[in-house]
């Protein structure tokens, strides 16, 4: 187990923000090529790492949602928790690329498929040129242990513009700041009560009935919103209250934005699937930037099912277009549909010779196993992962012993096929 841990501190040091991912792929093709696998890379710079004769291809992507000091990262070890100090760990899906390295330097008898850019849109996935030989393919980037995963949602980007107009206002003039909230993963943590510092910063705009001058908020387009700040021009004092830090400022022009807008999106959970007691259908209102002359709003849509999806994707265009806005749809991937076969009920059984007993479940968030269950039809898919919470976040981490009983089904899979 200490080998798969180490094999992820040394991850951390080593810079993967989406994007920018280029060590890190010259540090996989190295690790690939020491221990003599063959590796082929693609021009998405996906990774296959191969055996002779592999019996499966295990897949992970090697980007990571950076947060807070992030791609600096120091890890922090207290008992059976690894985390990160103020920052991202990405333990989404470095635990997993550290478990396939270590497989790796085993010799197991396997193709590695670790792919680029998942974080900002499923890129790499959605761009494969690589050929898989396998017929069976284990996803690792699930994040509850003892859990089969056999669907996913797929989702969809859309990016608001509107030119605004820009006007003086008699009153005073505040800067509003809301900041350190808890944050999380826009699609496992939506349904977890977690506030949207966008949306609660809207919210305060909108009682107090102030005119916007400027309005920025959100980090990442996966993320809900961990802070967001505002200068605002009201006809009465303002005061902070617990949330919302108030200070004067001096007088600028104002926009002639609707902050009422902003806080009527729908935001959180819009359905729940009964039969898999998991979300359906959400958004998440990720990022804010507003001034005088335009606003850009950009929001994230998830739906387990594809027809949902589109019909969600197709109000909310309409809707927005009504109030005025120019709407882009970007980023799109489809779910994966939910199927038991002969593949998933071996990897249900090596989770149930490790644990005692399996779970098997949907996840209301973007796996690749959507767009590769698209690009390669007759390969045969599960997914599984450690627990790790509070992805995307300052918050996240991963208990250190689930990760070696992930690891534990992944060589009981392995060694099962024949």
């Amino acid at each position: 187990m200490n080998k798969i841990i180490d094999i992820f501190l040394e991850i951390t040091q080593i810079p993967r923000c989406s994007f920018q991912t280029q060590k890190m792929e010259e540090y996989l093709i190295a690790k690939a090529k020491e221990y003599d696998y063959m590796v082929k890379v693609d021009s998405a710079k996906n990774i296959l790492v191969s055996s002779n004769k592999p019996k499966i291809c295990l897949q992970a992507h090697y980007d990571m949602v950076c947060v807070g000091d992030a791609p600096k990262i120091e890890p922090v070890i207290e008992g059976n928790i690894l985390k990160a100090k103020n920052s991202s760990l990405g333990a989404d899906n470095g635990i997993a690329i550290a478990m396939m390295l270590q497989l790796i330097q085993e010799g197991i008898e396997a193709e590695f498929l670790f792919t680029n850019d998942e974080e900002v849109g499923l890129i790499g996935a959605g761009n494969l040129e690589l050929d898989i030989k396998s017929k069976y393919l284990l996803n690792l980037d699930s994040e509850d242990e003892q859990e089969v995963y056999i669907g996913c949602a797929g989702g969809v980007d859309l990016k608001l513009i509107k030119e605004l107009q820009s006007s003086r206002c008699d009153g005073y003039f505040y800067e509003l700041n809301i900041s350190g909230l808890p944050g999380g993963h826009s699609g496992v943590d939506i349904d977890k009560n977690i506030p949207n510092a966008i949306v609660e910063l809207a919210k305060f705009i909108k009682s107090n009935d102030c005119k916007v001058a400027t309005f920025k908020g959100g980090e990442r387009i996966n993320s809900i919103p961990v802070n967001a700040k505002a200068v605002v021009c009201s006809d009465k004092k303002l005061e902070s209250n617990n949330l919302v830090n108030v200070k004067e400022v001096p007088l600028v022009e104002v926009s002639n934005f609707n902050a009422e807008e902003l806080s009527d999106m729908p935001n959180g959970v819009l359905e729940v699937n009964e039969e898999f007691e998991v979300v359906q259908s959400s958004s998440n209102l990720a990022l804010v930037d507003i001034n005088q002359n335009q606003a850009n709003i950009e929001i994230s849509y998830r739906s387990l099912n594809n027809n949902d999806l589109e019909n969600i994707t197709k109000l909310a265009k309409e809707a927005y277009e009504l109030l005025g806005y120019k709407v882009e749809l970007n980023d799109k991937y489809p779910s994966w549909s939910p199927e038991i076969n002969d593949f998933t009920s071996l990897v249900q059984n090596a989770v149930k010779k490790v644990y005692g007993n399996c779970q098997t479940k949907v996840i209301h968030a973007g796996l690749e196993c959507g767009l590769l269950s698209q690009k390669l039809p007759n390969i045969k898919m599960a997914s599984i992962g450690p627990n790790i919470r509070f992805p995307h976040s300052i918050r996240e981490y991963v208990e250190i012993d689930s990760v070696e009983r992930t690891y534990e089904v992944v060589k009981e899979v392995i060694n099962t096929l024949k």
